[in-house]
């Protein structure tokens, strides 16, 4: 049963080394990424499903007895966000031979796409600091290389720009598990967690914790660490804007969670009203960036901010209640984004600009893409019964009973703004005269489509299922809460 932890990493890698040699036949990359993608799916389900019954699992590689070797804890959290990571894989497949991507699937793009998929199962499951660090790469190589695709002026600038600001936080990311393995001796996190209680350098360990933070905020692109991620995620193919953007951040998300906490938490105080903050930040700068443009992908990018500081409130106010909110708006933002940005990227396609303003009159020859931009708005708002809402009023109930009541009053404000930046798309872009599409070629949508109609019905289920889903975020949050159960299950004690 333990061998079940490697095979999130394994099925992704094997299918990017096979497609390499698959790369010049299209329509056989196209099929068995597709098939590929649904037995990643069918075994993360199962592996889920063990998980949630029977508790965590793992692999202690190579029969080295933790905290020695290379150790893979597939907990329920862990779980729960690969399995979500392959739907999104899943949509991204199906999605991804009407994605127009043209030659650029003739330069590697499948394997780079099961790379990706890889790196990010990796850092989801992977039980110590430094292979954090080694899938956190695989992911950042994958994820340079699709990023560039197509070569234009454009993507060439923004590509440098990514890669040199994720080269300078992988650098402080190995300096800062270096300074903490001088501190405690190891590497593994359940024993850095059961060794940070007992060593006599609070201070040391405290700036470490603040260095890892700067770390992963910047790959989870949070307040005043957002610079590089708007125009980064927007240049690409919508189909990597939209793994970008529902996975990546919510690696360096994950990461702040796991690790703080697992491992910082003797400094609460401190640390955690550091999350208070920014979470708070994160939201108002996020949805100003939302409302200050025009341009459609830029909407949808930059309310990952938001979205990315609602989860961090859940952190910061450390209760139940707001980990629970936390945990299903974080499984249910990925889905919605990759939504949104594989639907922005069509609505785009179909009017020939991303440009707001030279929109006009789209209902007319594309209402269903008109009235799903209608959900994804009420989704991304959480307007109920949508699953958005589910994780709001848990985030909600949470800041009250901690008396951050402006945190709160923040949250609700943001969310209305961010229910008008992608109504005005709706609005200004599909509502007009008939007229206004005269002459325009109506352009087959049909394919491109489906996925999305995927990926929304299934936050419609977790919004109306919400009795079926909480209480499954709920004992994750239970489960944060107790560090003791992560450090007792892997070291065995």
């Amino acid at each position: 049963m333990s061998n079940l932890a490697v095979l999130p990493i394994i099925i992704p890698l094997i299918s990017a080394i096979i497609l390499i040699f698959f790369n010049t036949k299209i329509k056989v990359s196209r099929l068995l990424t597709q098939i590929f993608s649904l037995i990643g799916l069918g075994l993360s389900g199962y592996i889920t499903w063990q998980v949630i019954e029977n508790g965590s699992i793992i692999l202690e590689t190579g029969d080295w007895i933790a905290p020695y070797g290379i150790i893979l804890v597939v907990d329920s959290l862990a779980a729960v966000l690969v399995f979500t990571t392959n739907i999104i894989s899943v949509a991204g497949a199906f999605y991804a031979p009407h994605a127009g991507l043209g030659e650029k699937e003739n330069y590697y793009f499948y394997p780079f796409y099961f790379f990706l998929i890889t790196g990010v199962s990796g850092a989801f499951i992977t039980g110590d600091l430094f292979n954090l660090f080694v899938f956190f790469e695989v992911l950042l190589m994958a994820s340079y290389a699709l990023i560039v695709l197509g070569g234009g002026k454009v993507q060439l600038r923004e590509s440098v720009k990514y890669l040199l600001i994720n080269l300078f936080s992988s650098m402080l990311f190995v300096t800062a598990i270096a300074f903490l393995y001088g501190v405690v001796g190891t590497v593994n996190m359940a024993q850095i967690a059961q060794r940070v209680q007992e060593v006599d350098q609070q201070g040391i360990l405290t700036t470490i914790g603040i260095l890892l933070f700067f770390v992963f905020a910047t790959k989870a692109a949070v307040f005043p660490l957002y610079y590089w991620l708007p125009n980064s995620y927007i240049v690409p193919n919508p189909l990597v804007s939209a793994l970008f953007g529902a996975l990546l951040t919510k690696v360096g998300v994950y990461a702040l969670i796991r690790v703080f906490t697992l491992i910082f938490i003797h400094d609460i105080d401190l640390t955690h009203d550091i999350f208070i903050w920014v979470a708070g930040l994160s939201m108002i700068f996020g949805v100003i960036g939302a409302l200050s443009t025009n341009n459609i992908k830029l909407i949808v990018a930059y309310n990952i901010i938001p979205a990315v500081g609602y989860i961090l409130m859940g952190i910061g106010i450390f209760n139940q209640e707001a980990f629970s909110g936390s945990i299903y708006y974080l499984i249910q933002d990925m889905i919605v984004k990759a939504a949104l940005f594989l639907l922005i990227g069509i609505i785009a396609y179909v009017a020939g600009t991303s440009d707001l303003r030279k929109m006009n009159g789209l209902i007319h020859h594309y209402p269903i893409l008109g009235w799903l931009l209608f959900i994804s708005a009420f989704v991304l708002a959480g307007i109920p019964p949508f699953s958005g809402f589910i994780g709001k009023v848990l985030l909600l109930e949470g800041a009250f009973r901690n008396d951050q009541i402006i945190l709160a009053i923040i949250g609700l404000l943001t969310s209305l703004l961010i229910l008008y930046s992608i109504i005005k798309i709706f609005v200004r872009g599909f509502w007009g005269d008939k007229q206004a599409m005269e002459g325009i070629e109506k352009k087959p949508i049909k394919g491109m489509i489906a996925p999305v109609i995927f990926l929304l019905l299934l936050t419609v289920i977790m919004g109306v299922g919400a009795e079926f889903f909480y209480p499954i975020a709920d004992s994750i949050a239970a489960y944060l809460l107790e560090p003791e159960i992560y450090i007792d299950s892997v070291l065995k004690e």
